[in-house]
């Protein structure tokens, strides 16, 4: 019988982890000149294993571009990042590549505190009227600038909250439903608790440019284009 998931008992899942770890081909030749304006990296863009890059390029890249967020808070989210996806197998360094691709380095709307979202989860764009104290729904953000209601899901910390949603998410998007170790699994159940994900898409995206037209729409470019920033991110250290 399945234990259900609550709020409660999942909202914990990326603070409990996070102690506990620290205690213990040929490509064909072009014949085009139409080539796409997003330059080829040479990262791999694989979502499972380790990180392509290090805590401390991710920091020195987005403390000095976020207009949101203090050089303290880059590092204790930068740092979360490290720590759960050394936990959770996941190449970190990439996913830190792509929440600052979604967010503008950590300036967006939707990145800002109190929705704190990391990767456009939940962001549909769909607006709606109504007034501050009647949302449509629970995943529905108050935009003070144009009175409106916005689609999207807000979360209220970084460690605890955002970065094991997005993280579940790509493994959700990594491996087939049930399949990963425990902690995968618990990262998993909490992103998919916040937002459900199609059954089909389970287990789709062995890189980041598999997710090109499913986390984004059309999303042509969409993992190269993070490839290609994680690539300028790497290089920051030691310029």
């Amino acid at each position: 019988m399945k234990t259900r998931l609550t709020r409660r008992t999942l909202l914990g899942v990326g603070l409990a982890a996070l102690s506990s770890h620290f205690v213990r081909g040929q490509e064909p030749e072009l014949n085009t000149t139409y080539l796409p304006f997003v330059a080829r990296s040479p990262l791999p863009g694989v979502l499972l294993g380790p990180p392509t890059g290090t805590a401390a390029a991710a920091i020195a890249w987005l403390a000095p571009r976020s207009t949101a967020y203090t050089p303290y808070d880059v590092e204790v989210i930068v740092n979360g990042y490290a720590e759960m996806g050394d936990a959770a197998g996941i190449d970190w360094f990439l996913a830190i590549a792509q929440c600052a691709h979604e967010t503008g380095h950590l300036t967006s709307w939707w990145c800002q505190r109190p929705r704190r979202n990391p990767a456009g989860i939940g962001v549909t764009g769909e607006i709606r009227e109504g007034t501050p104290d009647q949302p449509p729904g629970p995943d529905w953000a108050w935009d003070e600038s144009i009175q409106r209601w916005r689609a999207g899901l807000s979360f209220a910390s970084w460690v605890g909250e955002s970065i094991p949603a997005h993280l579940g998410r790509l493994l959700a998007y990594a491996l087939p439903a049930g399949d990963g170790t425990p902690y995968q699994q618990q990262l998993i159940d909490y992103a998919l608790f916040r937002r459900p994900l199609p059954a089909s898409l389970r287990g789709v995206a062995v890189t980041i440019t598999d997710l090109n037209g499913r986390w984004a729409v059309p999303g042509t470019e969409y993992g190269q284009r993070i490839l290609d920033l994680a690539e300028r991110m790497r290089a920051t250290v030691g310029e």
